[in-house]
């Protein structure tokens, strides 16, 4: 067969040096409706396996951050709530630690597995608004933004929104799209999901919500089933945990309250421009480096704008993720400073991930396809760059801070001691712990044991149990009651192991950790140990 007869691309591979032959291949394949799908699965896992592995060596002097602890507590029993939150997150991490060891590289590549999951529903919300060319730019640019890779490390309900919110828009516009009765389920379905994730997601629903109601076509959606179905499937759907809400006095909007809620304006303020400040700065290296790939070289960098139609793009659709993530930036911040809330930065991890579709949807955009494998090429550099450099930036951070308690204050070390101080005195399974939750469950996760946690009440106010333990079963069971020293309440924790547990034996411990020959803090804790039955 001549060359000539030879299909066009295969043709002009052959003359092309080994980087541009699989640059061309890559830009076939992730633009071809068979294979463009798989592309991004297989760069996903490839993402999640390089980002457990940097993370796990850039966390190896630390103990797992107390959320992710928590979070396993949390999955010991499903239950249809928490105390702080709605269940989803406590049951995926206890259905990921049914098949996974309880080791501190299993929380970072659960924490991986969301965030790459959540990159694959994010190409297929894409593909309903750009063609597959400009979807595999906006997920490469989202494995760039620093919520998806070194700053996704810790495990969280928070963090479970970068699978389950993609997932609700991705529903939103399958449904604003087909307009049926059972996109409107699968939208109502994909919203209680995201409801059992945190209460926060309201903010996505409401936009959504909003973008219905501004967006052009908004009567051609209203009319159909589909919004009208979508509400009662997710109300239907949300029912055990409404249900469990009302028997427990409606403990998780106590919590929010309670914790969120600001007097002084001015703070809250700080707080908003904090967030706000926080969430720019963690965009800007994801479109910057998409910036800089599109402008090289710099004489083409204007070819890479023109006006007219633009076949890559559904405008419709667009417009949704333009008004979606337009209302979710700036609603937060606006209700913040109205109702003086404590705004945490770490509230935007979800709500920005639409921004590099939202660019990348611009019709005036001209993608071309050589900008694909320069932006794969520049994820997989910084990653790779990332992974050499994770031991040396894992001691210099000990180095820099070796007082930081939270991560380097021992918690694993006092798990073990006080496993076999419990089993030494009762030989038997230590059953629970008692302490503040950045105290109990930390012990619940380190031990072999995993004794159920019992969070101390700092006032008389808080009444957010987790439900996994009672003060019954603190009596009936016996347990170990810890305080930090180092605590700013530890009079309010020693006052309630005065009063609950009088007859417990105080002890008093002492961890320090040791990383490649630097010393973490040394914490004196101040332990109870209350055998079964005592009263």
């Amino acid at each position: 067969m001549s060359s000539t007869s030879l299909p066009p691309l295969a043709a002009r591979m052959r003359g092309r040096s080994g980087p541009q032959r699989l640059a061309a291949w890559l830009v076939a394949r992730a633009t071809a409706p068979a294979t463009s799908v798989w592309v991004v699965i297989a760069f996903a896992v490839v993402h999640a396996v390089l980002w457990t592995a940097i993370l796990t060596n850039l966390k190896a002097a630390q103990d797992v951050h107390m959320d992710v602890a928590e979070a396993y507590a949390w999955g010991s029993r499903f239950l249809f709530g928490y105390g702080k939150h709605p269940p989803l997150s406590g049951w995926i991490a206890g259905l990921w630690f049914k098949v996974f060891p309880v080791k501190d590289w299993a929380t970072y590549a659960l924490a991986m597995a969301v965030a790459s999951a959540g990159l694959v529903i994010v190409l297929f919300a894409s593909l309903k608004v750009v063609d597959r060319r400009r979807a595999f730019f906006v997920v490469v640019m989202v494995a760039l933004y620093p919520i998806f890779n070194f700053k996704g490390f810790k495990y969280n309900a928070d963090l479970l929104q970068l699978l389950t919110l993609p997932l609700l828009v991705l529903a939103y516009l399958h449904a604003f799209e087909k307009r049926s009765v059972v996109s409107g389920l699968w939208l109502g379905l994909a919203g209680a999901a995201a409801l059992l994730t945190k209460y926060w997601v309201l903010t996505m629903i409401g936009a959504i919500g909003l973008a219905a109601l501004l967006h052009p076509e908004r009567l051609r959606f209203l009319a159909s089933p589909a919004p009208w179905v979508a509400i009662v499937a997710m109300l239907v759907a949300m029912i055990p945990h409404l249900v469990w809400l009302w028997g427990v006095d409606f403990v998780t909007v106590t919590y929010a309250g309670d914790v969120y809620t600001l007097s002084d304006r001015g703070r809250a303020a700080a707080l908003v421009a904090g967030y706000v400040g926080h969430n720019l700065a963690l965009l800007a290296l994801p479109v910057v480096l998409a910036a800089l790939v599109l402008a090289w070289p710099p004489r083409f960098a204007f070819d890479n704008w023109r006006r007219g139609p633009n076949p890559g793009v559904n405008t419709s659709q667009a417009l949704n993720v333009w008004l979606v993530q337009a209302i979710v930036a700036a609603g937060p911040p606006l209700g913040g400073l109205a109702f003086t809330i404590y705004m945490k930065t770490d509230w935007g991890i979800s709500l920005f991930f639409l921004v590099p579709l939202a660019l990348v949807a611009i019709p005036t955009l001209r993608l071309r396809s050589v900008m694909l494998p320069r932006l794969a090429a520049v994820w997989l550099v910084l990653s790779l760059l990332t992974l050499v450099a994770s031991p040396w930036i894992a001691r210099r951070e000990m180095a820099a801070n070796p007082n930081g308690a939270t991560g380097y204050g021992g918690r694993s070390e006092l798990a073990r001691e006080l496993t076999q101080a419990w089993h030494a005195r009762f030989g038997t399974r230590w059953p629970l712990v008692a302490g503040y939750s950045e105290m109990n469950t930390p012990m619940t996760f380190y031990s072999p044991d995993h004794p159920r946690p019992f969070t101390v009440p700092y006032t008389a106010e808080e009444t957010w149990s987790s439900g996994l333990s009672t003060l019954d079963d603190l009596k009936r069971e016996g347990f170990i009651g810890i305080c930090d020293t180092t605590d700013n309440r530890i009079a309010a924790c020693e006052a309630w192991m005065a009063k609950e547990a009088p007859k417990a034996e105080p002890l008093v411990m002492t961890t320090q950790r040791f990383f490649h020959g630097q010393a973490g803090p040394a914490i004196v804790w101040k332990v109870y140990v209350q055998g079964p039955g005592t009263q």
